[in-house]
């Protein structure tokens, strides 16, 4: 008995890359469905499951998850596992068994997703070498990342807005410098990817929209699939991180700023309240990227004259539309819940105006 929901488990996690899903992607839904046990069951199945891959086979990006999230074969045996496995956990035999069915069913009701990447045994990993020349100055991302963080730490709002505001530009001239890269240095850079990040309840329709204003700022499309909880970015490399650590930045300063408001009132606590806010300040957070990045891409064309700045930016641009069309044929669009609470929208948008971009000069 302690062999087949293990067994099935592993099935199930195979059948799963087939159907598209990462291992982020299978984690994410068991602790959505059945809570953090059932997360790191199914993260136990994926460490069994990638026994039988060699490393050779296997995407970088595939390996980056498995180290996040820590999936490792920790048990002795596989036919022990459960026991093993209660009392690691601290529990009993019959909740690791109810734990492990609820897993296999899950599995086996996976819908079909968009394949971003191959799946262990059909990846080629990268000849030494082949990116050469083509990467810009590793050191931004750090400076950007220190900007944000400090965004995110500081209690004074005008210096958060200074510090976004600059990792923003930052992002902007970093994007300008990879998308040049092809043209000096000769061969084709890498091409437009997905990667799939989470919405959360609660508000998910106006943090999926604060996801695509800082996905169309930053040359990448983001598709929300809320019956799952996660929102597809498409870009090319370097632009969907910027998208992924900006819009995880924002979160924080506007969960930070939500928290604030809190305090003010009792209107300021109510659902209405806090869904404007959010709306407002998605919708001003992209006013303001979209002027910032335009800003460093007139810098730039000025800076680096006969470079042909403006036409690889735009085929940049058609590459990931195209990307997108391919991989979401059928996408229809939909509107987000409207902001309804006047007190809200308007706070919404002063804590927007508030938030650190990364673009303007630090406030001595």
């Amino acid at each position: 008995m302690d062999r087949v929901p293990a067994g099935a488990m592993t099935e199930g996690v195979s059948a799963g890359w087939r159907l598209g899903w990462q291992p982020a992607d299978l984690v994410r839904h068991a602790v959505r469905a059945h809570g953090r046990r059932a997360g790191r069951m199914m993260t136990d199945a994926i460490a069994a499951e990638m026994r039988a891959h060699a490393a050779a086979t296997v995407d970088e990006r595939w390996l980056g998850q498995l180290t996040t999230l820590g999936a490792e074969a920790w048990w002795k045996r596989d036919d022990t596992y459960l026991a093993e496995w209660a009392d690691r956990h601290g529990t009993d035999h019959d909740t690791a068994v109810r734990c492990a069915l609820q897993v296999v069913a899950l599995l086996r009701s996976l819908p079909r997703l968009e394949r971003l990447c191959p799946p262990p045994g059909e990846a080629r990993r990268p000849v030494p070498g082949d990116h050469a020349g083509r990467r810009a100055d590793g050191r931004i991302p750090d400076r950007i990342r220190a900007l944000l963080a400090k965004a995110e730490s500081t209690e004074f709002p005008e210096e958060a807005e200074a510090l976004t505001a600059r990792a923003q530009h930052l992002m902007a001239r970093h994007s300008i410098d990879q998308a040049l890269l092809p043209t000096r240095a000769g061969p084709p850079g890498d091409g437009p990817l997905g990667r799939r990040l989470p919405i959360d309840a609660p508000y998910e329709s106006p943090k999926a929209a604060l996801l695509g204003t800082v996905a169309d700022a930053n040359r990448c499309r983001a598709v929300w699939t809320r019956s799952l909880g996660f929102s597809t970015v498409l870009g090319f490399p370097s632009d969907v991180d910027a998208v992924e650590l900006l819009f995880t930045s924002l979160l924080v300063q506007a969960t930070s700023a939500l928290v604030h408001e809190g305090g003010r009132g009792r209107r300021s606590r109510t659902r209405a309240f806090r869904r404007s806010f959010l709306v407002s300040y998605a919708v001003r957070v992209g006013e303001r990227l979209a002027e910032a990045t335009g800003t460093a891409e007139r810098q730039a064309a000025a800076e680096t004259p006969g470079t042909g700045l403006l036409p690889v930016l735009a085929a940049r641009d058609q590459a990931v539309d195209d990307a997108m069309k391919a991989m979401f044929p059928k996408l229809t669009g939909r509107r987000i819940a409207a902001a309804t609470d006047r007190e809200g929208w308007l706070s919404g948008q002063a804590a927007a105006d508030r938030a650190d971009l990364g673009t303007r000069p630090a406030i001595r």
